[in-house]
This record gives C-alpha cells, sequence and structure tokens, in this order.
C-alpha cells in the first residue's frame, strides 16, 4: 500500500515538473521574487521566535512587507500570463506599472506605521 502511494506521489510530482517546464521564463522570474519573499518573512518570523519580539512594529513591518509584496507579485503573475483571458486586453507593460505603483503604496503605509 505505501509502495503504490509512494509511486503515485513521484507520478504527480514528475507530471507537475514537465507542466511547470513549459512555463514562460517571465513568468518564473516572478515565481522565484514570490518564494524569496516568502522565505523572508519566515526567516523573520523565525529570528522572532528565537530572539524575541521587542520592537514589535519592526517585526510586523518586516512580515507584512514581506507578505504584501508577494502578494501584489502572485497578481502581477496572473496579469501577466498569457493563457489568462481575463487580463487579455492589458498590457504587460500596464501590469507592471500597477505592481510598482502599489508596492510604493504599500511600502509607504509601512514606513508610516514603524513610526
Amino acid at each position: 500500500m505505501a509502495r503504490s502511494s509512494s509511486k503515485d506521489a513521484q507520478d504527480l510530482f514528475r507530471a507537475l515538473w514537465s507542466a511547470y517546464s513549459a512555463t514562460p521564463t517571465n513568468l518564473k522570474i516572478i515565481d522565484l521574487y514570490v518564494l524569496f519573499a516568502i522565505s523572508t518573512a519566515l526567516i523573520q518570523v523565525a529570528y522572532m521566535a528565537l530572539v524575541g519580539s521587542f520592537p514589535f512594529n519592526s517585526f510586523l513591518s518586516g512580515v507584512l512587507s514581506c507578505v504584501g509584496t508577494a502578494v501584489l507579485a502572485v497578481c502581477l503573475r496572473i496579469q501577466v500570463n498569457k493563457e489568462n483571458k481575463e487580463f487579455k486586453d492589458l498590457a504587460p507593460e500596464r501590469a507592471f506599472a500597477d505592481f510598482v505603483l502599489c508596492n510604493l503604496v504599500l511600502h509607504l503605509v509601512i514606513m508610516n506605521f514603524l513610526g
């Protein structure tokens, strides 16, 4: 029983990897950016758990910055993806400009929250 589920899991990962290898390079770069932002947030949470959260506003600002940036990057990925029919009329330059503007607003709010 365990042997069959292990083989199924391996087949699933192979199918996912082969499907992901067909993804365009610009989407893979955005995926790496999202992975970086989430891993930075996780490192901050681990650091807070080990050392403590004395300046709690700083901790919250750092984590919210990482998570907010990751969410905005996922939105950018959705808008730039050519296979997504909802945003077919949206130019990639416009989607990137929206991403930059929203990041600017996000980080202005975070800087204000720092005090």
